[in-house]
């Protein structure tokens, strides 16, 4: 090409050496040839300045703002926040034709450029070799325009993640001036061409004519400077999503069901995701919806109606996997066919290599052999590429079909279980089926073709060894049987390991899960370390199966490896030995096929111990729902208005465990008339709370009939509370009326609750309620009832938490009032509520005794009047009109209290006129209402529980450094990765020495003899093998060491946090961490961080043999690692915050799925079963939708990854054919061929395995986050302990005693002082919510004062260890929990007590008979939560503790509220005898509990109202106290005036 102006060659002999050399270089070399270079380099340059100018700039600008002033940091603070709003306004963009067609014009240009140079290139080497001149010179030229042309297409490209509307001024000039010296060259070519015909034609004349069209086209472009991109930004705030589950951008479906063929094959449906993946960390919102057939509605529906069906066929035994292959079976089939088509393909070049080293050893059987075998080379590889990712694809949504429909499943059976089923399974093993269970099932996806793939591939691979080494490879199959033989033993001791692994793990997940459920009481009782001992050992247990799991899968990775290297000994030998010829082309096709064969022997073992673990998760699964479920027709229930008769029980007998031969409840009859007011009372386990589970259906029944006119509501004794808001718990499904909504607040006394409440009914709801006081959460139980408007309620002991103020308010105001016109029966130990009932029923031992009017009932005088009696002791004991005067005398030196009483006086008065004022304000608080709303929004922030917190952006390398270092400093890791290296290189000798030593074709003599072949051979190969075995001990002692330090670690740190943590976090999000993060730790990562070593080490051999045989790929290498690492960097953008999304998706159905278990008999109550349902899978869609994505990212990348090495591997084949013949061993360029055909599987695995690592790490990194919780104070402070007396008298001093439950929420006791006299009994009293139980958390210091002190016998408690103040306090609680295991155990879990220390406590505690009934006396069972025993019993179990502790200081919180009168009464005896001593601070709305106390104290919105006698708080008529008693007086003393 050219002109024929050349550079004159001017007298240069002054000048020096390297310049002589220069213009030899550039003489005779065509002018606009050399234009064009050097302009196209000058603008390469000029690109690389401006690109390293703008960094530098960058790191300058944040260097000089760290220095200088804080305005400078703000304004780069302000320049990095609009470039986040900038890219948080664009919202879609739009690609024009335009620009389309300018990238596609630059990428033509570029792939003409490489063509030309390539050609170029072939055609000096091939005339080097002929011993012809060669002018490498010609190469310059398609060299400086395909780097020019590199650049040019990227940066086209990159507008598109910019969002750029106009190309870059360098972008534009250079294709100007492209374009103008290409019309130039045209001309020139074109003159010449006339003159000398087609003897100028060549291929830099042809390629710049190809060239013309695209060029004139980007000239034109660069003149209008338009990229074509359209931009569509957010202009309002109209987008803001109305709901939470709306959010933005969730009503775009997935681009995955509507995609094209070309789409779908190359997964560039998924690039809308990546682009915005790689602009911003992204969040739930941009991930599209998942398509009607991917959601889990769709696959529960199908997976479902099969198993129906099949238990309808077979009741006894049906078959669950039948069910899921009867419900997938399509999908399987059509991954199938990619499965099969795949696998042919693979063995296409192991069967062509012999041909290759044969033509290559100068064999051609046909003209052009060489380049047809290089073409179906690649056709082949192209296939195995496009079919391996939709294969995998295919196989992952499968998997999470199946996941999803079968957690739905699990879920809805949790819903329905039976009373006696739920004894079996608890809710931890309930969580474990669904996150491990359900989770193995769906991956066993992955190996559900290789049942009958394996097979295919051995016989494949017996098809083409038989081809190559003849009869020998009979011996192979016979190697492969016994390979295979060999790991089936091992396979079932894995599984065994992992069946024990998996019922340790349940045990611990369960009494995991407990503690935290009741950590408020390990904490009170000073027992957390105990029971964290418990766990460890529990780990420990669990530990010893991980360790022979682990060890056995490094015996089995072992033989893995070992099998191809065993196997091929076995041919090559057994060859040898019959006198066959083996030529390099065979043993190199031989070796190919080894090295395919080495998947299914190494995936067997795998299957095996996939399908025992599959079949011991889907028998677990299915024993699970196969589970009894409730009787459907334990209760009829009949339309509203049907019938007259609302509820009607005939002959009905009802047990907890149909097996017992006692019946819960006997001969039950009873017949309520609609708009009946029934009352249930009896002695503490007479069967009350059984006796509604029985209306409801709860209970197994034996016989009978129950049958319910109309909708029933149930309100259970321990209140059942969703985490949530307020508002969300009240509705409970229901839409808004907010009238309806007002009237259900005002009916349940929670108005001012709610005004004390900083986000009011928007405030959100700790775990299990843990931020709300006893009574509210039993009043937001009340008000959901109520707004349910049922016909039917059932309240169970529903004002045994509220004060007796609040009490006889909602009684009057709550059943008298709102449900005046509806069917009420309520269980209720408080006597003064029954004269209104219609009718009572008085049960004992589950029978009713009595059943009539409250008038009736005590003329009967039986059981009932032993309770009203007992009742009216009580009240008696309020008559202090007879007290002596020296009763009073006895307190004289109380002075100080009865100034503070004084001055409390006015804080009473003003409560009656605040309480006006609130009345009067009601139309003002309207106002402040509407503004609340808006601030609701920027105040998420102080809310209690904040939203589960994750990291952004790239994975710091601490945490892998965090990692490596958690196990021997990390000086394992060194060694296993050269004992990988040493595998490697022994590897790759192994098979360059079987290349080596035989002859190149058959007739040649072989180089070494037949012994000496094999058996150098064998010592290769084995030596290999045996490294492999120290890796996988290596890897495995290195896993095993690290996981149980993160463990450990983490488990220290959550038992030390304080209670506050426990409160905001919900219990899901640490379970979450505790068993999948830990199972991934476990089991994963070491697994993962060995397999990526490998990989590595695997991937630079393969380009090390290859770059031996054929340096030039280096060329290709290069470029294609850039572009390798740019994809992966572009990629993992995305992918690890999808990674992290996932992570976050997953806790929601934890924490639904243990809190939908716990209150399932409220969500059966009130007919809620169908909505749970929905919201359970919308939370799976929520869960599967980034999870799909993810999977759909990681096979984008692959695919990518694949078609670059398959492109290098078919450029080296083309390098090979095209040297001359005899110029390279045939023998090593086979080697290099066989090796290459692994280039693009082991590139592919390479970055996945890279991928998977950092995707699994996020495990540790959110591990890592629960290790640095900050801890609560020191158990023990060695300088500070207390004498071991302490406390001796008991005196507790408060001085102004500020507290708040966390810095950002406001205080709730304001300053409270007072001093309770050692010895004394205190009783607290106050309105619900006044700060009575948060008195009581600073005293056991769960929360830290925030101002003030408390001063128990001149010690300030906090100066002293935790452990040491709260070991020396006692508590009976106002939720009593029971743990998990025996009574003995409940009542000393420290073992510091002998049997008849415990006997005597249950005596005193009224529970010794009871026990004594039972078989197992002391070693009695208790279920989880303590289930089979009644509430009352359970306090008694409390108080049973508080008598075994002894402490000098005790504190009832609410102790008494769930027992009957008769019980409370004893119980208040047994404290004054046995605590005479001691200090007792009783906190209780029963105002006899607290009568008879030394001092009382009122407590009004966190400060204190009064401190005083009784006597004296009663003579003062204006106390509120006053106003307590004489209030619960009038609502006790005969019939109320309701």
């Amino acid at each position: 090409m050219g002109i024929s102006l050349f550079i004159s060659t001017a007298r240069i002999s002054d000048r020096p050496l390297w310049f002589h050399s220069l213009v030899g270089t550039f003489q005779g070399f065509p002018v606009l040839e050399l234009s064009s270079v050097c302009i196209n380099l000058t603008l390469f340059l000029l690109f690389l300045f401006i690109v390293s100018a703008k960094q530098i700039y960058l790191c300058v600008g944040r260097t000089r703002v760290r220095k200088d002033d804080p305005n400078n940091a703000s304004s780069a603070h302000i320049r990095r926040n609009n470039r986040a709003e900038n890219a948080a306004e664009i919202q879609s963009i739009e690609l024009g034709k335009g620009y389309k067609a300018s990238v596609f014009c630059c990428f033509y240009l570029l792939f003409l450029n490489v063509l030309v140079l390539g050609f170029d290139g072939v055609s000096l080497i091939r005339g080097a070799a002929q011993g012809k001149p060669s002018n490498w010179n010609l190469t310059i030229l398609p060299a400086a325009q395909s780097l020019a042309w590199f650049v040019l297409s990227f940066s086209a490209l990159y507008c598109k993640y910019k969002a750029s509307e106009r190309f870059p001024l360098l972008l534009r000039i250079w294709w100007f001036l492209s374009f103008v010296i290409c019309l130039f060259t045209l001309y020139v070519d074109g003159r010449k061409f006339v003159a000398e015909g087609s003897r100028h034609l060549n291929s830099h004349v042809l390629a710049n004519f190809a060239a013309t069209p695209a060029l004139a086209f980007l000239s034109f472009v660069a003149i209008r400077g338009v990229t074509g991109i359209q931009v569509c930004r957010n202009t309002s705030d109209l987008q803001e999503p109305l709901l939470l589950e709306e959010e933005a951008g969730c009503h775009r479906v997935s681009p995955y069901g509507d995609a094209g063929i070309f789409s779908l094959a190359t997964f560039s449906w998924l690039n809308p995701l990546l682009s915005v993946g790689a602009k911003r960390p992204l969040e739930l919102r941009d991930i599209p919806l998942l398509t009607q057939k991917d959601r889990s509605k769709t696959n529960y529906k199908l997976l479902n109606s099969n198993w129906e069906r099949l238990k309808a066929e077979n009741p006894k035994q049906p078959s669950l996997a039948w069910a899921i292959l009867r419900s997938f079976w399509k999908e399987a089939a059509c991954n199938g066919i990619f499965a099969g088509l795949n696998t042919l393909v693979s063995y296409v070049g192991p069967y062509l290599i012999s041909y290759f080293v044969d033509y290559l050893a100068g064999g051609e059987a046909f003209p052009h052999e060489g380049y047809i075998l290089t073409a179906i080379f690649f056709v082949a590889k192209l296939v195995e590429t496009l079919t391996t990712r939709q294969w995998y694809l295919g196989v992952d949504i499968l998997g999470m079909h199946v996941r999803s429909a079968l957690t739905a499943m699990v879920y809805r059976k949790g819903l329905k279980l039976s009373s006696s089923a739920k004894q079996s399974y608890t809710s931890g093993e309930i969580v474990n089926y669904m996150a491990v269970d359900v989770q193995r099932v769906g991956d066993y996806s992955w190996y559900l073709h290789d049942i009958w793939i394996l097979p295919l591939q051995i016989i494949l691979a017996l098809a083409i060894l038989y081809k190559n080494v003849g009869i020998a490879s009979v011996a192979t199959l016979i190697a492969t049987i016994i390979s295979i033989a060999a790991t089936v033993p091992l396979a079932r001791v894995q599984e065994n390991y992992q069946d024990k692994l998996m019922s340790a793990k349940d045990d611990r997940m369960r009494k995991t899960s407990e503690c935290l459920r009741n950590m408020r009481i390990l904490k009170l009782q000073a027992w957390e370390d105990r029971y964290r001992l418990k766990l460890e050992e529990m780990r420990s247990v669990e530990f010893k199966y991980l360790r022979k799991a682990l060890y056995s899968q490094a015996f089995i990775t072992f033989i893995f490896w070992s099998s191809p290297i065993f196997v091929s000994a076995i041919t090559f030998s057994t060859c040898i030995l019959l006198g066959g010829q083996l030529t390099a082309g065979s043993v190199l096709s031989a070796l190919a096929t080894f090295r395919i064969l080495q998947e299914p022997l190494r995936n067997f073992p795998d299957l095996v111990s996939m399908m025992a673990q599959t079949k011991v998760s889907v028998d677990r699964i299915s024993g699970f729902l196969l589970g009894e479920e409730l009787q459907e027709d334990a209760t009829t229930v009949l339309p509203r208005g049907m019938t007259n008769v609302a509820i009607e029980i005939k002959d009905g007998e009802f047990s907890w465990d149909p097996a017992s031969p006692r019946p819960t409840l006997s001969n039950i009859q009873l017949k309520v008339e609609k708009g009946m007011r029934i009352a249930v009372c009896g002695m503490v386990g007479s069967g009350k709370s059984s006796f509604l589970s029985c209306i409801l259906g709860e209970i197994s029944k034996i016989s009978g009939e129950v049958k319910i006119c109309g909708s029933a509501a149930y309100v259970s004794q321990s209140a059942w509370i969703q985490s949530g808001n307020i508002e969300e718990n009240i509705l409970f499904g229901s839409l808004m009326e907010k009238p309806k909504y007002k009237s259900v607040i005002h009916a349940c006394s929670l108005k001012k609750d709610l005004e004390l409440f900083s986000h009011g009914d928007q405030t959100i709801i700790g775990d299990r309620g843990i931020n709300l006081s006893g009574g509210q959460k039993q009043r937001v139980q009340l008000a959901r009832a109520l707004y349910q408007d049922a016909d039917i309620y059932l309240l169970d002991d529903p004002f045994s938490a509220v004060d007796a103020h609040t009490g006889s308010e909602l009684f009057k105001e709550y059943i008298m009032t709102a449900l005046h016109s509806k069917t009420v029966v309520y269980v209720t130990h408080q006597v003064e509520f029954l004269p209104a009932a219609d009718l009572i029923l008085v049960l004992k031992e589950g029978r009713i005794t009595e059943a009539g009017k409250y008038d009736e009932l005590l003329q009967a005088g039986t059981d009932f009047e032993t309770l009203v009696s007992a009742h009216h002791e009580a009240i008696e004991a309020m008559d202090f009109s007879s007290q002596s005067s020296d009763e009073s005398d006895k307190h004289q030196p109380l002075e100080g209290s009865i100034l503070l009483s004084k001055k409390c006086d006015s804080v009473g008065n003003n409560m009656d006129i605040l309480a006006k004022d609130i009345q009067e304000g009601a139309s003002a608080s309207k106002k402040n209402a509407i503004k609340e709303k808006k601030k609701i929004k920027c105040s998420k922030n102080k809310q209690l529980v904040q939203e589960e917190e994750r990291e952004r952006g790239k994975i710091s390398m601490k945490v892998y450094l965090s990692y490596m270092a958690a196990a021997y400093k990390g000086l394992l890791i060194p060694l296993i990765i050269l004992a990988q290296t040493l595998f490697q290189v022994l590897q790759i000798a192994s098979s360059w020495w079987m290349a080596w030593a035989n002859p190149q074709t058959p007739g040649e003599l072989p180089r070494t003899s037949s012994v000496v072949l094999i058996v150098v051979y064998m010592a290769l190969a084995f030596g290999s093998s045996w490294f492999i075995f120290v890796r996988a001990v290596l890897v495995a002692t290195f896993g095993l060491a690290a996981a149980q330090k993160l463990f450990l670690n983490m488990l220290r740190t959550v038992f030390r946090a304080p209670m506050s943590f426990f409160d905001s976090t919900p219990a899901g999000r640490i379970l979450n961490r505790v068993s999948i993060d830990q199972s991934v730790v476990d089991l994963d990562i070491p697994f993962r961080l060995g397999g990526f070593a490998s990989t590595t080490i695997q991937l630079l051999g393969i380009v090390g043999v290859m770059t031996d045989v054929t340096w030039q790929i280096l060329l290709l290498l290069v470029p294609m690692a850039i572009s390798c690492l740019w994809m992966q960097k572009y990629y993992m953008a995305s992918s690890r915050e999808l990674v992290r999304i996932v992570s976050i998706q997953k806790s929601p159905i934890i924490q639904l799925f243990s809190e939908s278990i716990a209150g399932a008999a409220t969500i059966r109550g009130f007919g809620q079963g169908k909505r749970f349902m929905k919201r359970n899978l919308h939370l799976l869609d929520c869960y599967s939708r980034p999870s799909f994505c993810n999977l759909a990212a990681i096979e984008w990348l692959c695919l990518r990854m694949e078609l670059l090495s398959t492109f290098v591997f078919a450029f080296c084949m083309v390098l090979l054919v095209s040297f001359p013949h005899g110029s390279i061993d045939p023998s090593m360029a086979g080697l290099a061929v066989t090796y290459g055909l692994n280039l693009n599987a082991r590139l592919s695995r390479w970055i996945l395995s890279f991928c998977k690592l950092e995707n699994k790490i996020i495990s540790i990194e959110r591990i890592n986050q629960y290790c640095k919780i900050p801890s609560e104070a020191p158990t023990v402070i060695e300088d500070s302990r207390p004498p071991s007396s302490w406390p001796e008298t008991g005196t507790i001093e408060l001085i102004d005693l500020k507290v708040r439950y966390k810095e950002s929420l406001p205080v709730v006791l304001h300053g409270v002082s007072c001093m309770f006299p050692g010895g004394n009994k205190i009783g607290i009293v106050g309105r619900t919510g006044s700060g009575k139980s948060t008195l009581i958390q600073a005293l056991f210091r769960l929360i830290e004062p925030a101002g003030g002190r408390i001063v128990i016998d001149n010690i300030d408690i906090s100066t002293i260890g935790l452990h040491d103040l709260r070991c020396r306090l006692s508590i009976i609680p106002q939720d009593p929990a029971l743990f998990e295991g025996t009574i003995r155990g409940n009542l000393d879990p420290l073992e510091e007590h002998s049997d008849q220390e415990i006997w005597q406590a249950l005596d005193k505690s009224q529970l010794g008979e009871i026990v004594r009934q039972k078989e197992q006396k002391l070693d009695t069972p208790v279920l989880e939560n303590g289930d089979n025993w009644s509430v009352g019993q359970r306090q008694l179990v409390s108080l049973g503790r508080a008598l075994l502790k002894q402490a000098r200081i005790l504190v009832l919180d609410e102790a008494t509220a769930s027992v009957d009168s008769a019980t409370d009464n004893l119980i208040q005896k047994i404290i004054r005898t046995e605590f005479d001593n001691c200090t007792v601070c009783t906190i209780a709305h029963r105002i006899p509990t607290v009568i008879d106390s030394d001092l009382v104290l009122v407590l009004s919105d966190g400060r204190v109202a009064e401190f005083d006698t009784p006597a004296r708080l009663l003579e003062d008529k204006s106390s509120m106290f006053l106003k307590l008693v004489s209030e619960y007086s009038s609502r006790s003393s005969g019939i109320p005036d309701f």
